[in-house]
């Protein structure tokens, strides 16, 4: 593996919609803006909640802010111009690290969805179908094969690099990054890239169009749970821990609203949850795609927000290795699950 994740919280990002508000101010505001990146129905329950009047009936005045890789919610929160961010278990655990205590107030994700590797059409067709053959793989130079994450220190990285240094094959590669849907994609097309980290609707894209083949598939029943030995936090809702301490009513009243999206959800088909917001914050992505993306997560989890201790003790492989530079850390220093519980026992 050719990078670490020193530094991580360096570097700019993209904003929209919410400015440089301060998140207490944001809080006494009753404004609730959520953060994350990149652009993808795997994030889609904020705007689902949004669409269907679930924050306006909690009186919480919605932002999204959305960005280009998966860093983006981190870099936003830290910077205080978020109050929520959306994104990997990882991120609040790293902030926790560098000064910044967050707490986790709902799993989204407990299957990974952006653990699914795609590699060119051209590598599979030549025999490259599992993540063993790819490590094996030299590029014409001689070099070890690309393999592209969203950004370096993302979910995407941090799942891809575990699953290869999960078979000692962690040296066998380089990793860069290659942002989002308008980058990952051609990249991989282009031969720019090797092999790329891909969410559910990425993986259909670069099959249909006849440029990618996926070696490992996380919508399959069985393959993630038998390479991580079961679920684990993988998407979350987070806030700063003085946000959660500080501001109880705004957080509560955002639970409230993100947890009704969820029973929606989970209710609805998916072609109504697509007609509610496809057009709308994914226009101009495969349908098809977003649909897949929006239905990955309640056909492959119970899909009810909550961690318990031994799937977050289990998050811990991915998490504290060599290069991520994050200790381990206690499941109730990380996690609050109280927002979850009241809402759970109000809207049963």
């Amino acid at each position: 593996m050719d990078f670490t994740r020193r530094h991580l919280l360096a570097g700019g990002c993209s904003i929209v919609g919410a400015g440089l508000i301060p998140a207490t101010a944001q809080a006494q505001a009753g404004i609730a803006s959520l953060a994350y990146g990149p652009s993808t129905a795997v994030y889609a329950l904020g705007a689902i909640a949004e669409a269907r009047g679930l924050f306006k009936a909690e009186k919480l005045d919605f932002k999204l802010i959305v960005g280009n890789a998966g860093t983006h919610g981190r870099q936003t929160l830290a910077a205080g111009q978020a109050l929520f961010a959306h994104g990997d278990a990882s991120h609040p655990l790293q902030l926790s690290t560098r000064g910044k205590p967050c707490k986790i107030i709902l799993a989204t994700q407990m299957i990974s969805s952006i653990a699914n590797i795609v590699v060119r059409r051209d590598l599979y067709d030549a025999g490259i179908d599992s993540v063993e053959k790819l490590a094996a793989y030299k590029r014409p130079n001689g070099g070890k094969p690309i393999i592209a994450a969203t950004a370096i220190g993302s979910g995407t990285w941090m799942y891809g690099t575990y699953t290869f240094e999960a078979k000692g094959l962690g040296d066998k590669v380089t990793w860069v990054a290659g942002g989002g849907l308008n980058t990952m994609l051609p990249g991989l097309e282009t031969k720019q890239f090797d092999a790329i980290m891909a969410v559910p609707g990425w993986v259909l894209e670069a099959e249909a169009k006849g440029f990618g083949k996926a070696i490992f598939d996380t919508s399959k029943p069985g393959v993630f749970v038998s390479a991580y030995g079961g679920t684990v936090p993988v998407l979350v809702i987070y806030a700063l821990a003085e946000t959660c301490e500080q501001e109880k009513p705004t957080v509560q009243a955002f639970v409230n609203a993100m947890y009704q999206a969820m029973k929606w959800v989970k209710a609805t088909p998916i072609d109504e949850v697509y007609a509610l917001v496809g057009e709308k914050y994914f226009g101009g992505q495969n349908p098809d795609a977003v649909k897949a993306e929006l239905g990955f997560d309640k056909q492959t989890w119970d899909y009810d927000g909550r961690i318990d201790k031994a799937s977050f003790e289990r998050g811990g492989k991915v998490w504290y290795r060599p290069g991520t530079d994050i200790p381990p850390a206690k499941y109730e220093d990380i996690v609050d699950m109280s927002f979850l519980d009241a809402a759970q026992a109000r809207f049963k």
